[in-house]
Parts: C-alpha cells; structure tokens; sequence
C-alpha cells in the first residue's frame, strides 16, 4: 500500500485545488485589472485561424429585426419613433430650406436587451458580485456601470460553430424544458465533423425562432439550452461566448429550480459572453457549420448588453 501513498496524496491535492479555484471564482485569472474576460483569447492567431475558414464568401446576417412587437424578456420593450425636427416639427414629408432638404429622424425608447444582443460580463452576477469580484455597489451607477461595460468588449472575430440540435433531436423545434448534456454536445460535435477550440463563439440552432409571431407566450415561457456541466465543459474548451436563438441561452426553467444558473457561472464565474437570439436557421440550411464569426457591437459606454447583428462568413 505504500507505493500508492503519493498517488493518492496528488489526486488529494489536486482535488483541494480544484475547490479552492471553485470557491475564489471572483479573481480573474488575466488580473485583478481585467475587465474583458473570455475576450482575451481572442489573439491574432486565432483570428488568422477563424480568416482561414472563409471558402464561399457568403455572408449570413445573424440578428432577428427589432420591433414593438418582439416578444422580449419580462419587463422590456421597445419602441422607435420617427421625428421631423424643425419648426414644422410632426409635419410628415416637410422640407427645409431654398432646396427643399427634408430627411428623417428616429427617438428609440428601448431597452438594450430586446432582440438579437450581447449580453457582456458585467450584465449577470451572483449575490450582487460580478465577474472579477466587482461588487455591485462599486461600479453600478444610474448611468451605467463604470467597469466590465460592453464598451470595453474587443471586436470579436474568431470562428464560430452551430451545433443543429433540431437535426439531433429529429424535431423542427427542440420542446422547451429540454436540456443539452455534454454528452449530447459531444454527439453533435462528432456527427458534424467539429472539435472544439480556444476562441470559439458556440451556437445552438433549436428552431424556436420560428414561435415568434405565432405563439409569442410559448416563446418565453419555457426553452431549450445546455444544463451546467454542459456549461462547465464548454468553459473548460476555452470559448469566449455560447449562445444561440433562445432568450437566455440556457434550458428554463432550469430542473434544479435555480434562476439561470448557467448565466451565472459562464458570465459571473468564467467571463464568457452570452449572445441570444441569434438567427442561425440559414447556416444549418447550407450545413454552414463552422465559419468566420464578426461582431463589432456599438459602443455604449456604461451598458452591460447591447442590440447587435453580429455576420457570419463561410
């Protein structure tokens, strides 16, 4: 038995340091400074890489069109107004000026979090602790946030890959309520011919876009999406962000009872950024599965998600 002794005692301690790193997830690994998380793989390696992709040319607009009538998480809405400013203000088709000049104007009254968006590091937290142990009392201001903001976010270009979990689970529309293991994650991957590597952007096709504008109730009451060992595996293969074209990017609710939990850990925990609402439904009509993915989100600084239509080119 004493051959075994240091054997057990190295499982022991990396047993205990795994824990230890479990239970201090507010230090972020690229330092106490770091505001960006995931997005620090993002090197000009793997953008050389994910370039290398492109055989077509084709681009694939990724965002849904956002409206009032967009089914949106709970208390979110959107609202855009068109405006002739002037003194002939509210005078459709006016013109100014010797030359007749006449153009549009449009006031949006929205939240950031209607329709396709990133959802950045600093938009989920645990117990009012965010990524890299900012405390909500510490950055969180009426105007926004002064750290970890969407602002920050380096253009992401890396390669993206969509797993069809319509195809695997033989249904135009994955039911809401049903979740993705690792295992199931892993038989996509194999049967779609894709490994997984650092940098990778992680979509899921489930069909559920295709609820919008015919049961909208449906659309947000339930959904699709990986459980948290899927979460925890996808982490531990070094994407920057997951997603797909579900409202929260996680299966909800969620069995354990908890309020998106996997939000939590990818976001709070991992700083990977979560992209919803993404329109893959083209790419897996021409078997598009690996590509270029390009998102340069707008700027706001203080916001914590923001609208975006990221491209994808194969």
């Amino acid at each position: 038995m004493t051959c075994f002794k240091p054997l057990l005692l190295a499982v022991a301690l990396a047993t205990t340091a795994q824990a230890t790193l479990a239970a201090d997830w507010q230090t972020s690994p690229y330092g106490k400074q770091d505001e960006i998380g995931a997005a620090n793989l993002l090197t000009p390696e793997v953008v050389k890489q994910a370039v290398g992709l492109v055989k077509t040319g084709k681009t694939y607009p990724l965002a849904v069109p956002v409206s009032k009538d967009l089914p949106a998480f709970r208390h979110r809405s959107f609202h855009l107004y068109n405006i002739q400013p002037g003194e002939q203000a509210g005078q459709a088709g006016q013109t100014l000026g010797r030359n007749k000049f006449s153009f549009n104007d449009e006031l949006v009254n929205g939240w950031t979090g209607v329709g396709t968006q990133l959802n950045g590091i600093g938009h989920i937290g645990i117990d009012n602790v965010y990524y890299n142990g900012n405390k909500a009392a510490d950055f969180v201001t009426v105007e926004g946030v002064t750290r970890l903001g969407v602002e920050k976010v380096p253009p992401m270009v890396t390669r993206g890959v969509v797993l069809d979990m319509t195809a695997y689970y033989g249904k135009a529309i994955v039911p809401g309520g049903t979740a993705f293991t690792v295992a199931d994650i892993k038989a996509v991957l194999k049967k779609q011919g894709i490994t997984l590597r650092t940098g990778d952007v992680v979509l899921f096709n489930t069909g559920w876009l295709e609820l919008i504008g015919k049961d909208n109730q449906q659309f947000l009451a339930t959904e699709p999406g990986i459980d948290l060992p899927a979460a925890e595996w996808l982490a531990d293969q070094g994407i920057v962000a997951f997603g797909g074209d579900t409202w929260a990017s996680e299966v909800y609710p969620n069995p354990s009872g908890e309020e998106f939990p996997v939000n939590q850990f990818m976001l709070a925990k991992r700083g990977i950024y979560n992209l919803e609402l993404i329109d893959t439904r083209a790419l897996v009509q021409d078997k598009a599965f690996e590509f270029l993915f390009v998102l340069g989100q707008p700027l706001y600084k203080g916001s914590t998600q923001v609208n975006i239509n990221p491209v994808a080119i194969h």
